[in-house]
């Protein structure tokens, strides 16, 4: 430990953190040392996320400057001309983003790879964006999105600009791990911009993001927007001029910012955790929308990628649309704006299935993928084709993108085309609420919740004694299929076995006889088991529509209160 903590003080290039390093060291508090020495922050899928301070187990300048020089040398490993298609960098509104970006962009302009770095803050799909406008070899985001004000990440884009999925994860963790012994090159960003090594990306690759939005052939629909009032916010984020221009490019002129929340500011000061699905988060926008009777109260996360909507109920009052509900009316919307038997829909194993149903209805090709935007949009780069062109994707957890611009979540195009499919409503007379029902009336009304269980850091694989001995009923209800992805087969209740096309995972599906559906899987970064529900209510002509949730939500809390009672023996819960 003490040798560690001495090569990690003579390595680290930033006073603040060796200070704080030397402060623990003083007053000898051994727990923490020993929580910030005992490993590293571990890069995955995601890239890395943390907490700021010093040490290889919280996010910092040397933590940066070692996964960056990582991922150079990985990149010229793998990537023929990587030196000369770049890589792009951006950054959030979090105080240390962009000393950490530019720290990323001296390690790499380095080793002779050029970069292409934003003058200010950009919202994440600026990025995305622009590793596939720019044909970069890679982007970096500096950004913890929602979480809380003590955190920062590095996100990682590969070629494609989709996030990066195996082997290339394991391949750029390696490679910082060997960094991480080895001498340090960083260049003047100066020197770096004198050879051409640094391009800054100014107003003028903002507006191609901008331009790009208003040439999108989905984003086209310019029906009555006049009356349609948006209160919005950025979260003190870094969303606000972009969406703000975006909305206005496309006729929206009574759109109210919540002035308290405009400005990035990574200290958060006026909400709890910067998450719109976090209780209290939307208030202040709910506010905005009230003051102006507005019909949508909106939000971005605080890096853009996010989008939440409440809308106006006809008593007057705001209600919180689910990941879900937006997701199927922004995918119902794109596909009567599209040429559905030539379109390709998806979402992931943990989402409303609805979404497939209104697919199949129209003709439209429909996939399913693990959970995670980098499935999503990876996978539908694999199967998209002349015929079956990507069109949309969406996640529970507030992730839309609309058409092949961006191959990540975008906040900010969903958002907008939200708003204009909200406006062609209103020009027919009818609201989001209205369409939602039209939507349930068709197709089954889908009911999803969740429910997380904290599990102790020892307990052992839930999965494992679940397949031991598969449950015949949940609550009563026959299970009819069972899909288990960790060993990629399906099992049917008449004997049948198939393969699934799903990278492995250790997660569970169980297909009910009443179309209910539970999924388990443990989460992939903390000691908890994660529990997903549907339910489904068939609404009959003469049936109102709160008759029908009132059914589906007793329903739900049957299935969710027998589940977890029958899971009680399994876990050992912390």
């Amino acid at each position: 430990m003490k040798e560690l903590i001495t090569r990690w003080l003579e390595r680290d290039p930033d006073p603040a953190t060796r200070d704080e390093l030397q402060n623990l060291i003083d007053a000898g508090n051994e727990q923490e040392l020993t929580e910030r020495f005992s490993g590293r922050l571990a890069f995955g899928t995601a890239g890395l996320r943390g907490i700021v301070g010093a040490g290889p187990n919280r996010m910092n300048r040397l933590v940066i400057q070692e996964t960056a020089t990582g991922l150079g040398q990985y990149l010229q490993q793998t990537v023929p001309q990587a030196k000369s298609q770049g890589v792009v960098i951006g950054y959030d509104g979090r105080p240390d983003s962009k000393t950490f970006a530019h720290d990323a962009a001296s390690v790499l302009t380095a080793q002779g790879i050029k970069v292409y770095l934003t003058v200010t803050v950009a919202p994440t799909p600026l990025v995305a964006y622009g590793v596939t406008a720019l044909k970069a070899a890679a982007g970096i985001v500096v950004t913890a999105s929602h979480n809380p004000p003590a955190y920062n990440g590095f996100k990682v884009y590969w070629s494609n600009g989709a996030q990066i999925i195996p082997p290339h994860d394991k391949g750029i963790a390696a490679a910082i791990d060997q960094a991480a012994i080895e001498p340090l090159e960083l260049m003047d960003l100066n020197e770096a911009g004198n050879q051409g090594l640094l391009v800054w990306l100014d107003d003028e690759f903002y507006n191609d993001y901008r331009e790009s939005i208003r040439q999108s052939a989905l984003l086209q629909n310019y029906a009555k927007p006049d009356p349609i009032s948006i209160a919005y916010t950025a979260m003190h984020g870094v969303g606000a001029q972009m969406a703000e221009t975006l909305l206005a490019d496309a006729g929206f002129t009574k759109v109210y910012s919540v002035a308290a929340q405009r400005e990035p500011d990574g200290t958060f000061p006026t909400v709890n955790f910067p998450n719109p699905e976090e209780p209290g988060a939307m208030d202040l926008v709910i506010a905005e929308a009230e003051k102006h009777q507005a019909i949508l109260a909106c939000a971005n996360d605080p890096d853009a990628d996010r989008f939440a909507v409440a809308v106006r109920t006809p008593e007057g009052q705001y209600k919180m649309l689910t990941g879900d509900q937006v997701g199927v009316l922004l995918g119902h919307y794109l596909l009567t704006r599209a040429n559905p038997g030539t379109s390709l829909v998806g979402t992931t194993i943990v989402s409303s299935s609805l979404l497939q149903k209104v697919a199949s209805r129209v003709g439209a090709d429909y996939y399913q993928t693990l959970t995670g935007f980098k499935w999503l949009t990876n996978i539908a780069m694999e199967k998209q084709r002349e015929d079956s062109c990507f069109l949309f994707a969406y996640e529970e957890a507030l992730g839309y993108t609309v058409g092949n611009m961006v191959w990540d979540k975008d906040g900010l195009s969903a958002m907008l085309a939200f708003a204009q499919m909200t406006a062609e409503l209103a020009s027919q007379g009818r609201t989001v609420w209205d369409q939602l029902e039209a939507i349930y009336r068709e197709h089954g009304l889908y009911l999803n919740s969740q429910v997380s269980i904290a599990l102790s850091p020892n307990s052992p694989p839930i999965g494992d004694a679940l397949r031991q001995q598969p449950p015949e009923e949940i609550a009563g209800r026959n299970v009819v299929r069972i899909d288990d992805l960790k060993s990629s087969t399906r099992y049917k209740a008449d004997g049948s076995v198939e393969t699934i096309d799903l990278p492995a995972s250790d997660v569970l599906i169980y297909f009910l006889e009443d179309d209910s559906r539970v999924v388990v899987r443990p989460s992939g970064t903390e000691p908890k088991l994660k529990c997903y529900y549907e339910v489904v209510e068939v609404i009959d002509q003469v049936d109102t529509l709160e008759h029908a949730y009132q059914r589906a939500q007793s329903s739900m809390d049957e299935l969710v209160q027998r589940h977890q009672n029958s899971l009680t023996g399994l876990t050992d819960r912390s």
